[in-house]
């Protein structure tokens, strides 16, 4: 039986891009402040109130040579070498093996139990013929084929939970392992786990060193989202430290793999005399902070740049004390990888109050638009909204428009007149929340409440200001996408979006503490600490507020912008049980994978299953009860000649205790591959 990929049977040879300028038109944009809104480095934009027009320029010379022709080809796609699949995040495998005709004949091929501890929701990563993932505090390597440890190592202290990097010399003689662990990027031997004593100190370096300041202020700097890769050098993305006013700069710092030493920053708050500086204010100006990349980050290996999605500002909820629109939360970076200089940025929130952070890995494609070949960046938000670009020049493929929204009537709050809304493709997500909406299998107790809440609570659309009276935020700050939700198949340009429809009630209440006003950067007179409690507006019975679905998988056609398909994504067992059906799951976490053999795997939670659709329809070919819920991405590989799914499974997922479940099964890893010696069927699809 052999493995074959999509990559294999494609042509070689260069797509000439074409460069010529990009137009497109922005409407009721605010004179005073547009030229922070999108901006290319050595770029001139002309703005005014109905159109503006941007002369793409070419990068520097930094980005390899590479800013007018895309080697097709020259991605791999047939490993599962990094976090999401590779550095390009694009959560896709050209292996084909399983295809639509044989993906019935699916069968577990071997577990890994986990043990006690956190349910997994790692990424695994497969590099020479072995598996390597975290668990909770140990790393394990595996055979890819059988699930038998080859060995393990445990460490003393937290790890990252979601993925690790992999390094290796020229020569393959130094071989390398990178993650997170209390807050210090930590370097191993991919061949013994052993600490690389020459990295950093002992082996790890502290993510807060290089940050300005006192940084023994500053507590240990944890995260999930395990950086990428790019030649000799690996970048992370800093996290916030502190869900406050005050909190610590979630600057980017690059690495040197083989020493730890600091190559370059970027502060996502910029300091006095960078650019945005004066998209915040002076006073007390070192104290604001937010703006972090927790989630995930993508490089474009062809053109050398890193795309790096930033979150909101700090406090997510009210910003009277950071007036303006806060550069660089809420952007787009495009950033040169070798040297950390901004290309391009755009931001698709201004002075964020919703917590409306860019929640996930861009997506790369090259696009087949009007007789030219593009090659673009995609990025999926909160919000619903999919935002495509030329990823050289962050040219907008299709219009986005600067449209008026609603202001916000809470005292010293000074939120953007206008907010950026892509005209194409249409949202994958719901944005309102309204009385007919009202969940019809919750108990009729509370949908009183849910209509008294509508009556009384501001509900003015998407972007409706949280209030002190109450606001309903659609689809909220967990509806959308979030981490690994969404995939792409790059031979084919779909692009593949998991979302969830989780209305928020966002309500202000003043900190009266003294210390909570000492705390606040820039506070004092109307300016107070208001704070927002997490409210996701779960209903008894543990069911969403709003009506099904609650999540949505869509795929688009990305060469035209239109939906292929858009179906719930699975469902409610404890609803099953009464005949619902096609409610979509609620608040799943399993993020999407596209193969080769025109199939879609994805997991949910609170039906506790794994299933594989066909690409072009969206329907479900094959599915596997999963004995707990499945958080995390899938990985997709190949080990002596055979295909292999692996997905983590353990836990009951985001607020699936309370509908009513059994108890969940042991945590563990769970690989799938057709039976030894099954014909591969591609050719009778």
């Amino acid at each position: 039986m052999t493995v074959r990929s999509r990559q294999d049977r494609v042509p070689g040879g260069e797509l000439v891009v074409n460069q010529s300028p990009q137009s497109y038109c922005v409407s009721h944009r605010a004179k005073s402040r547009g030229r922070f809104r999108l901006a290319a480095a050595g770029v001139a934009l002309a703005l005014s109130l109905s159109a503006c027009a941007q002369q793409p320029g070419t990068l520097a010379s930094a980005s390899a040579g590479a800013a007018d022709t895309l080697a097709f080809g020259n991605y791999d796609f047939k490993t599962w070498g990094s976090y999401l699949s590779g550095p390009d995040s694009s959560q896709y495998s050209s292996l084909d093996q399983i295809t639509k005709a044989n993906v019935s004949q699916l069968q577990l091929a071997w577990t890994f139990p986990t043990g006690e501890g956190q349910p997994p929701h790692f990424n695994p990563v497969v590099v020479h013929d072995t598996m390597y993932l975290l668990n909770n505090n140990a790393l394990v390597a595996l055979d890819p084929a059988s699930g038998t440890v080859r060995w393990q190592r445990k460490y003393e202290g937290r790890t990252g939970q979601r993925g690790l990097n992999y390094w290796e010399s020229e020569d393959g003689i130094d071989r390398r392992l990178f993650f997170m662990m209390d807050g210090k990027l930590t370097a191993v031997s991919a061949v013994t786990g052993e600490p690389i004593a020459t990295f950093g100190q002992a082996g790890g370096v502290d993510l807060r060193k290089g940050l300005p300041g006192d940084i023994s202020k500053v507590r240990a700097l944890q995260t999930d989202n395990p950086g990428r890769i790019f030649e000799d050098t690996i970048i992370m993305s800093l996290p916030a430290g502190a869900y406050d006013y005050a909190s610590a700069p979630a600057n980017i710092h690059a690495y040197d793999v083989r020493t730890g030493a600091l190559k370059w920053t970027f502060n996502t708050v910029p300091q006095k005399g960078e650019f945005g500086y004066e998209t915040w204010p002076e006073t007390d100006h070192e104290q604001f902070g937010g703006v972090h990349n927790w989630s995930e980050s993508t490089v474009d290996p062809e053109t050398g740049i890193i795309f790096i999605p930033t979150g909101t500002a700090r406090y997510d909820f009210y910003g009277g004390n950071r007036a303006g629109d806060n550069l660089f939360s809420n952007t787009l970076l495009a950033l040169d990888a070798r040297t950390g200089k901004r290309l391009w940025h755009f931001q698709t929130i201004h002075h964020d109050l919703w917590d409306f952070d860019i929640p996930q890995a861009p997506k790369l494609l090259t696009l087949r638009k009007d007789g030219k070949i593009i090659p673009v960046v995609i990025q999926a938000t909160k919000q619903g909204y999919i935002y495509v670009f030329d990823r050289r020049t962050g040219a907008p493929i299709w219009p986005i428009e600067e449209r008026p929204v609603p202001a916000s009537d809470v005292p010293g709050e000074k939120p953007s007149p206008t907010q950026p809304i892509p005209t194409w493709p249409e949202p994958f997500a719901r944005q309102t929340f309204t009385e007919a909406q009202i969940n019809p299998y919750v108990s009729p107790e509370d949908q009183a409440k849910l209509r008294e809440i509508l009556k009384t609570a501001r509900n003015d659309g998407l972007f409706t200001p949280p209030s002190l009276q109450g606001s309903i935020s659609m689809p909220g700050h967990n509806g959308g996408a979030n981490w690994g939700s969404s995939a792409v198949d790059p031979f084919q340009q779909r692009f593949f979006v998991v979302s969830k429809q989780m209305p928020t009630l966002d309500t202000l209440v003043l900190d009266k503490r003294p210390e909570a006003l000492a705390a606040m950067p820039n506070g004092g007179g109307d300016v107070q600490p208001y704070k927002s409690a997490v409210n996701f507006m779960l209903q008894s019975n543990g069911l969403p507020a709003i009506n099904p679905p609650w999540s949505l998988i869509t795929a688009y056609d990305m060469n035209t912008g239109k939906k292929l398909w858009e179906l719930p994504n699975g469902e409610v067992t404890a609803l099953v049980e009464k005949g619902i059906r096609n409610t979509g799951s609620t608040a799943p976490r399993g993020g999407p994978v596209a193969t080769g053999g025109d199939l879609l795997f994805v997991g949910t939670s609170s039906d506790r299953k794994l299933r594989a659709r066909d690409q072009a329809t969206g329907e479900v070919l094959w599915e596997y009860d999963l004995p707990a819920a499945s958080e995390g991405v899938p990985a997709v590989y190949e080990a002596n000649g055979r295909q292999y799914v692996v997905i983590a499974v353990g836990g009951d997922g985001l607020f699936a205790p309370q509908l009513g479940q059994s108890k969940p099964g042991p945590s563990q890893y769970m690989a799938f591959a057709l039976p030894e010696g099954a014909a591969l069927e591609r050719g009778q699809q």
